[in-house]
């Protein structure tokens, strides 16, 4: 390819959209359509290379019309495959009155420890709740506020999970 084409590219590459948009205008010598950035500079960058090494070929020309002006294919789709109807099994009953169980806590039963400033935490995991010093939490959370007097993410704070990055 032409290196003024190459370099021509390049600078089209750090233009602000402003920039893009009064070059498009240039080169296609009509307002775009799309406010898109990379659209546009994509847009501007084919053609330039398309006046320097000359574009498609009238074949390529001819077939892309035909395409264009064959039938709307969305519906030629929708013809040729008939719809096939959902299954009609009824769905179970689901019990919405109670919570969930989050899959990250374990078994009732089990405990949870956390070494905090020179004395363990321990919590012992209920069917519905938990259990820190003979006293009744209804969350993780809750607990880790009481010991530490800040807010805390309960499953963070007894290491069942990890923070995430982002």
């Amino acid at each position: 390819m032409d290196p003024s084409v190459n370099r021509a590219i390049e600078q089209l590459r750090g233009r602000k959209l402003a920039a893009l948009k009064k070059k498009y205008r240039e080169v296609f010598r009509e307002a775009p359509r799309s406010l898109n950035k990379q659209f546009l500079f994509r847009r501007i960058a084919w053609q330039l290379q398309a006046d320097a090494e000359g574009g498609l070929s009238d074949r390529a020309r001819h077939r892309a019309a035909e395409i264009a002006n064959d039938a709307d294919l969305s519906k030629q789709v929708q013809n040729r495959f008939p719809e096939i109807p959902a299954p009609t099994v009824p769905a179970a009953p689901v019990d919405r009155s109670r919570a969930q169980r989050d899959w990250r806590l374990p078994a009732a039963g089990t405990f949870l420890t956390r070494h905090l400033v020179n004395h363990d935490i321990v919590v012992k995991v209920l069917e519905q709740g938990f259990e820190y010093q003979s006293r009744s939490y209804r969350s993780l959370s809750a607990i880790a506020r009481e010991v530490t007097g800040t807010r805390w993410n309960g499953f963070l704070f007894f290491g069942l999970t990890e923070r995430r990055n982002g």
